[in-house]
């Protein structure tokens, strides 16, 4: 079902931030307990699948056609809006530091308004640049300017690419559903994400181990499955049902600005649930991205909704650990 309210589909761009962002809090132990990235991320990304599943199934029950219909849709989502983000960005820290990824990764807003600038040959209304100004600066405020390191070239192309599959998933994820439900589209998407990811496991193109012994979360000694039920119920399902939601709602580049806010939620998590200490620039960043996703829907209402057209055919810390 697409939501018509402009505020509706900010509430709910709002709700997937705030499960992306859970992510970081819920990984750690996995990856202190020596969980590769990969590993988890690959474990996550089948947990939300199966979670996803039945729902799916019974959300397609007469409406089969419309998944044939969004077939190129829904394979792209798979294999680059899921896998190919998580592949780029783990390839990426290998050379580069986890700031400098996600840093990078999330300029996916500002390609899309420069990629739109370039197909219309139209600059965009100053509104919406000043608000992708305030945003890239906060967050680089959120992340720290101080964690940023030297850029290697290879760890600079992989986070590139990161950001572009990032890109992709939100004018994926924007297109007309055509019939075919979000919960559908999320869970068909995260199949082939995880069988995608699953492969690249097994041929060894990024390092992959896992444990399997009680681990702490929250102050508690608990299985190792426990946080990884969690991520694949609220970090992984739900976000991305809600994701795609607010997409089809907002259009790509007002949820692309909405969907900056994880990195915020995941910063407060962090601090609320790990105890990891929050700084007042970080909160100033949050306050800037506010302002810059407020500018960018401020022009909305006069351009309308700006998308691309689809050609037929982190031990990190919890705020550094990706989500997409």
């Amino acid at each position: 079902m697409r939501i018509s309210s402009t505020a509706s589909g900010l509430a709910i761009a709002v709700l997937a931030a705030a499960s992306f962002g859970t992510s970081g809090v819920l990984m750690k132990p996995l990856l202190e307990a020596g969980w590769s990235p990969a590993a988890a991320v690959t474990a996550r990304a089948i947990g939300g699948a199966i979670i996803l599943l039945p729902i799916t199934l019974m959300a397609l029950r007469g409406r089969w056609n419309a998944l044939w219909r969004a077939r190129w849709r829904v394979l792209i989502m798979g294999v680059v809006g899921v896998a190919s983000t998580q592949f780029f960005y783990f390839a990426a820290i290998r050379t580069v530091p986890v700031s400098t990824a996600i840093l990078i990764e999330l300029l996916a807003p500002l390609l899309l308004v420069a990629v739109v600038w370039a197909r219309t040959l139209r600059m965009p209304r100053p509104l919406v640049l000043a608000g992708s100004g305030l945003a890239i600066v906060g967050l680089v405020m959120v992340i720290g300017p101080g964690s940023i390191g030297a850029p290697d070239p290879i760890g600079l192309l992989f986070s590139v690419l990161a950001m572009v599959a990032c890109a992709v998933y939100f004018v994926i994820a924007a297109r007309p559903s055509d019939g075919l439900p979000p919960v559908a589209f999320a869970g068909v998407g995260l199949v082939i994400g995880a069988l995608t990811l699953s492969l690249l496991a097994l041929v060894g193109v990024l390092p992959f181990t896992a444990t399997f012994g009680d681990l702490p979360l929250f102050g508690a000694a608990l299985p190792w499955w426990v946080p990884l039920v969690f991520v694949a119920v609220v970090s992984t399902a739900l976000a991305y049902v809600a994701g795609i939601t607010a997409a089809e709602s907002l259009g790509s580049r007002l949820a692309s600005f909405a969907g900056l806010l994880e990195v915020v939620f995941a910063a407060l998590f962090a601090w609320i649930l790990l105890g990891e200490q929050l700084q007042p620039l970080q909160l100033l960043g949050g306050a800037l991205i506010l302002g810059g996703i407020a500018a960018v829907k401020a022009a909305e209402p006069a351009e309308g909704p700006v998308d691309l057209p689809l050609a037929e055919a982190r031990t990190e810390s919890a705020a550094e650990v990706p989500a997409r």
